[in-house]
């Protein structure tokens, strides 16, 4: 099967100094459509860095990033954020939603940029709703929901730009156990059933339990996570 995802030999480096400091080595990665990777490491291992180069939001030094087949090697900026914005979504530890638009309406933002015409939103926006159970909270604005809903509202809205490549930053970091498994759960059941190539950076038990790959970010390159094998366990 033809990966979603691609990095080849990708490599990072930041200024350190007099120095240079490599945060990614010839780094590769390939995510299949369906399939859910998560990803961990120390603090400034990189991680967040992988997901920013993976996300086509900056250019690695050097190597190839393929998105849905198309190779991002070069495109001008105009034509990176195009293939970004088509088939990659974003979901983020604090949902980033705007405060004065309703569940729905989050959803129906991302219609109208694509430029669907708004009856055709509004029913794709509520039917992932209601996929997510949340669409009896469609008309309430973020400061009215739950932190768990809206992480649901954040996860349709990532959804609803139909993407090729999700990629999730720390998405139950900020949730009690109940509400992190629940999005874990969501996580995995959209990322299979919608086919989607989904990375993960998540350290806690509920998101590693659902992943179809474990890996972990050292020395700059992607390694089987040692632990895969038992899942980790929160205090």
């Amino acid at each position: 099967m033809t990966a979603a995802l691609q990095l080849e030999d990708v490599t990072v480096s930041y200024p350190d100094g007099p120095d240079w400091r490599v945060i990614l080595d010839s780094l590769d990665l390939s995510i299949a459509p369906g399939e859910l990777v998560v990803l961990s490491g120390e603090s400034g291992a990189g991680k967040s860095t992988l997901l920013t180069v993976a996300g086509l939001l900056r250019r690695p030094d050097s190597g190839e990033i393929t998105v849905a087949g198309t190779s991002s090697n070069g495109l001008n900026d105009r034509r990176m954020t195009a293939l970004r914005r088509s088939h990659i979504s974003f979901v983020y530890q604090s949902a980033n939603l705007l405060p004065s638009l309703t569940a729905v309406e989050q959803l129906q933002l991302v219609g109208h940029i694509r430029g669907e015409r708004a009856s055709t939103t509004r029913r794709r926006a509520m039917d992932l709703l209601d996929e997510l159970g949340i669409a009896e909270r469609a008309s309430q604005l973020p400061a009215q929901l739950s932190g768990g809903e809206r992480q649901r509202v954040g996860i349709a809205r990532a959804l609803m730009g139909d993407p090729s490549v999700l990629i999730a930053d720390e998405p139950t970091a900020s949730l009690d156990p109940e509400r992190a498994a629940s999005v874990a759960d969501l996580l995995g059941t959209a990322s299979h059933q919608h086919g989607i190539a989904t990375l993960v950076v998540a350290h806690d038990s509920a998101a590693r339990l659902h992943a179809d790959r474990l890996l972990r970010l050292e020395g700059g390159r992607l390694q089987p996570d040692p632990v895969a094998a038992t899942p980790a366990v929160t205090g």
